[in-house]
Formats: C-alpha cells, sequence, structure tokens
C-alpha cells in the first residue's frame, strides 16, 4: 500500500480574511491560501492545511488576501509632472500641458518616470498594468518602458501609441506638428516588430494602440485591429473621452467614432477601449454585442469634468469593464483603491441611486474584470489561478472595525495599506519596499529629471499657485 503524499507547496498565506471575487463572491475567515510555481494550487479555511509542507509562510492574520489589482489604462510617462495641468478641461490640458510635456520628454525622462511609476503601482497592490505609453514612442524606449515594467515584477502590456500622418480633426484641435513625428506605415512597422520582440505571452506584451480614436488617421485604426489579429492580442485606444469626441468626428466622416468601427468591422473581442464616456445606446449595444472592453477611469474624469461612464448600461449589456488610474498626471495616484470608491460615487451622483454601484461591484471591476479585460488567467483567488496576490492590513484605525470586509477595502483603504504584493507567486513588495527596484533611487532620478524636464517644456509657470 502507498502511503498518502503530504501535500507541498512553495508559499502559503494563512489566517487571513480571503476574499476570493469567485462567482459566489466566497469569504473565507481564517482562511489560507497556498501557492505552487506561478500558481494557486488551493484555498479553503486553515485547518485544511495542518498536514501541508511549504517552505515560506506569510501570516495574514488580521489582514485580507485578495486578487492583485487590474490598472487597464495608466500613462507612466506622466509621473515626472504630477500636480501641473490644474483647473483644465481635457481638450487644453493635452494643448496646453501634456502635448509640449509629450514633445520635451527624452527616452532617458520616460524610463526614469516608469521607474517611478511602478514602485508607486506595486506598493499601492497593482500586479498588471496597460501602460498606454506615447512619449517618446520610439522602439527603443518602448521596449525600455516594458523591461522596466518586468524588471519590478509587475505583469502587463505596453500599448504602443500611434498616431500616424496629421488628420484635419487633429489639426483642428490645435494639436502640435511635433507629436506626428512618424507616417502611418512607420507607426505600423514599428509596431510589428516591438511586438515581435513581445509577443503575446510574455510577461509585458506589445500591443498596438490607436492614440486616439477621435483623431488619429483611421488607417492607423486598421492598422492596429490588423497586428492585434496577426499577433492574437488585444489592441488599445482612447475613445469619446471627450464630450466634443463624437460631434467632430461625426463632422468629418458622417459617423460616430464607435459606429466607424462596429460598421467597418473594426470592432471587435480584441479592442479595449480607453474612458468610453460619450457613447451613444447604439454604440453601447454595438460594443457590448462585439465583445469589447472598457477601462474606466473614474479620478481622472472627475479631475477634467469629462463626464461619467455609463456604466450600468454597459454592465446589463454584458460588457466588461476594468479600473483604470489613468497616469500620475491625470488620476495623481496610481491607487485604484480610490478608484474602486470613486467609481462607486460617480455612479451614484450621476443616476441619484444609492443602488446603481456597490462595492462588491467594484472590487470585480479591479480584479476579475480587469483580467478578462488583459486577457490574463487571474482576478480570483481559486486553484489553478495565477498567484497575483495582495495581502491588506485592515487593523488601521479608518479601517476598523470591520463589519463587512468588502466594503471596508473599498470604501476606507488606500494603496498604502497594502502590505504585501505577489506576482505570478513572486514576492514583489513586502515589508514596506518594494524587492526588485531600487526605490530611493528612482525617486532621486524622477526628481531631478522633472525639474529639468518642466523647465525645458517651458512649464515653470504651471508650478504656481492660482492667485486670487
Amino acid at each position: 500500500m502507498t502511503p498518502p503524499t503530504t501535500p507541498h507547496c512553495d508559499l502559503l498565506l494563512t489566517g487571513g480574511t480571503v476574499i476570493t471575487v469567485d462567482d459566489a463572491r466566497t469569504i473565507h475567515e481564517h482562511a489560507t491560501v497556498a501557492v505552487r510555481g506561478s500558481r494557486i494550487v488551493a484555498v479553503g479555511p486553515d485547518h485544511e492545511f495542518a498536514d501541508w509542507r511549504t517552505d515560506s509562510v506569510i501570516d495574514c492574520r488580521g489582514k485580507a488576501v485578495l486578487p492583485g489589482l487590474v490598472d487597464g489604462h495608466n500613462h507612466l510617462a506622466q509621473a515626472l509632472a504630477r500636480g501641473l495641468g490644474e483647473g483644465m478641461s481635457i481638450v487644453p490640458w493635452l494643448c496646453e500641458f501634456m502635448w509640449p510635456y509629450s514633445i520635451a520628454m527624452s527616452s532617458q525622462d520616460a524610463i526614469a518616470a516608469a521607474r517611478l511609476g511602478v514602485v508607486e503601482a506595486l506598493r499601492a497592490g497593482t500586479t498588471t498594468i496597460i501602460e498606454n505609453h506615447y512619449a517618446p514612442s520610439d522602439l527603443t524606449t518602448t521596449m525600455a518602458v516594458a523591461q522596466v515594467m518586468e524588471q519590478a515584477g509587475l505583469r502587463g502590456a505596453v500599448a504602443r501609441g500611434m498616431l500616424g500622418d496629421r488628420t484635419e480633426i487633429a489639426a483642428r484641435r490645435g494639436q502640435p506638428d511635433g507629436l506626428f513625428r512618424y507616417d502611418t506605415a512607420s507607426e505600423v512597422a514599428m509596431t510589428r516588430e516591438a511586438m515581435q520582440q513581445r509577443p503575446r505571452g510574455s510577461m509585458v506584451e506589445i500591443w498596438p494602440a490607436a492614440l486616439n480614436l477621435a483623431y488619429v488617421d483611421q488607417r492607423v485604426v486598421r492598422g492596429c485591429v490588423d497586428l492585434a489579429t496577426e499577433f492574437d492580442t488585444h489592441w488599445h485606444t482612447h475613445c469619446c473621452e471627450s464630450s466634443g469626441d463624437p460631434t467632430s468626428y461625426l463632422d468629418a466622416y458622417g459617423v460616430r467614432p464607435v459606429q466607424w468601427l462596429a460598421k467597418a468591422g473594426l470592432l471587435d473581442e480584441r479592442a479595449t477601449l480607453a474612458h468610453a464616456i460619450w457613447l451613444d445606446a447604439e454604440e453601447i449595444e454595438q460594443v457590448a454585442i462585439a465583445g469589447a472592453k472598457i477601462a474606466h477611469n473614474p479620478s481622472s474624469n472627475a479631475y477634467l469634468a469629462s463626464g461619467t461612464l455609463r456604466l450600468r448600461d454597459l454592465r446589463a449589456l454584458g460588457a466588461t469593464v476594468a479600473l483604470g488610474s489613468d497616469g500620475p498626471s491625470c488620476g495623481h495616484r496610481q491607487d485604484l483603491f480610490e478608484a474602486m470608491k470613486l467609481t462607486v460615487y460617480a455612479q451614484r451622483l450621476a443616476t441619484g441611486d444609492p443602488t446603481a454601484c456597490r462595492a462588491e461591484e467594484a472590487l470585480e471591476l479591479a480584479t476579475r474584470e480587469g483580467a478578462k479585460y488583459a486577457g490574463i488567467d487571474a482576478g480570483v483567488l481559486a486553484p489553478g489561478k495565477l498567484a497575483d496576490i495582495i495581502v491588506v492590513g485592515l487593523d488601521r484605525p479608518h479601517i476598523q472595525p470591520v463589519h463587512n470586509p468588502v466594503s471596508s477595502l473599498v470604501y476606507s483603504a488606500r494603496g498604502a495599506d497594502v502590505e504585501v504584493t505577489i506576482v505570478g507567486g513572486r514576492i514583489v513588495y513586502q515589508h514596506g519596499r518594494c524587492l526588485l527596484i531600487d526605490e530611493d533611487a528612482a525617486i532621486d532620478e524622477a526628481r531631478e529629471r522633472a525639474q529639468q524636464l518642466v523647465a525645458r517644456a517651458g512649464m515653470q509657470a504651471l508650478r504656481q499657485p492660482l492667485s486670487r
């Protein structure tokens, strides 16, 4: 008779409040998550793991254990301009602030910004980032940003922002010539080369990204869709963030942006659309039918007074909606706890209905829905899923007492309450420090480069407080 085998794993997270975010919204008190390699192998009450052997244990008593958070739309390059651009709506914010900043940015600036950004993200429990990179977007810089993300321990994609030939809409909106560095053919060719170097299945993939559906060359959008099909990845774009986007597109092409995508056969399950605030009922239905996915960015939408996503309408039709931070210059903090809270509040304010969105739904957008959006097998704590896991302290004064752990996390917790971040079974943040990247060096370099970049871009006036 063969003796029973004692279960073995690489890591046990024991004693915590385990919030699985599974279909039944199961929560285990005094529970354990077992990790072997890059995957979760078991989840359940502590007593079920009494005989398990393990190489490492994290004591999670008094803490919540939940899936890592997925940031569906970010701009790490913005990290050197945090706090500038105050009091502007989206078009002036872009034309008078973000575009001059982006044009003045060097490759080394972008890499330094990315290092600072990934430190902030990991400390706040983000395990996956879809990074929409466009400043500067040459091949070397694009690949370097992806490398920074992977070296720090993050999972995700760099969606390389493409502009192509300057369109009439872009000219009318005042977008400077300096943004349009490559023609359409060159943009597509460069993105193809980047995708060949980091194909699907890479820890950090490269996705094609038409920078903004409202004003880029339509051939760029077609090129994105073709590349995504060729390499079996997603594609990305800004979509109807400004109330003027649909009307300017209608004036130029006789059709609204998402309607054009659908009619042209370009709207599909590979599409990831950032913002998508100003969609009409037909476009919402087209998004849902096509299986396209939305990244909701409540913090930046509020900051720029852009509007509120029609979340309930999208979700009622089965559309996948993830959350995004939208970068350190517009969302200001890469804190998806803040994004969850703002999602609930914005929906309730927009509808006047306190049941329009609840904490459980917001958590799902940041985890399981985000994983669907990113195309990764994560977002739920269950056997077989990728071990992208975070541990959040619940013993802080601003969180106690905990009556409902999900409500406490969404409404009371913040990124600074994250104690452990695990990506693919590897601990990348613990004991107040990122383990794979030098935090102090990243902060020092970003601070120095930020001063130089603001001066080079001629934006010193934006640093002055508004006088009465």
